[in-house]
């Protein structure tokens, strides 16, 4: 029986009370959805997740020389009955880096964690508030 599993790792970039999120162009490449996300992209092939994620903040926000740490992982079913294994990584920073978004972001964005985005404006029904909640409380 063939199984079909999507593994995926994302970083909550927090420096000094605020969070980056970002917004892709290309709604299709991320299910379809619009909206706020913590940056985050597939696992490629053979590759580790700590690599992936460094490789996200280069690629897609210009970042490098930051250790994010895994913080949590999950594992559900997707809508087309996939199995996804989000890989929750978290870079608890002094200062905010400086953002170089690549020719894929829309909009990067600093946000004090007090003030997020509505849960509506937040792609697949505001899981990266639902992560960052989980990653305060230490869950």
């Amino acid at each position: 029986m063939e199984c079909d599993h999507s593994l995926i790792a994302d970083v909550a970039m927090i420096a000094r009370g605020k969070v980056l999120l970002v917004r892709y162009k290309d709604a299709n490449k991320y299910d379809h959805q619009a909206g706020w996300f913590l940056p985050d992209d597939s696992i490629r092939h053979l590759e580790h997740p700590d690599h992936a994620v460094k490789r996200i903040l280069e690629e897609q926000l210009g970042i490098t020389g930051v250790e994010p740490t895994l913080h949590h992982l999950e594992s559900f079913k997707g809508n087309d009955g996939s199995w996804h294994l989000p890989f929750h990584f978290l870079a608890d920073l002094a200062e905010a880096p400086k953002v170089r978004p690549s020719g894929d972001i829309a909009q990067a964005e600093w946000f004090p964690l007090t003030e997020l985005p509505p849960k509506a404006q937040v792609a697949h029904h505001g899981w990266a508030l639902t992560i960052l909640s989980r990653m305060r409380k230490g869950t």
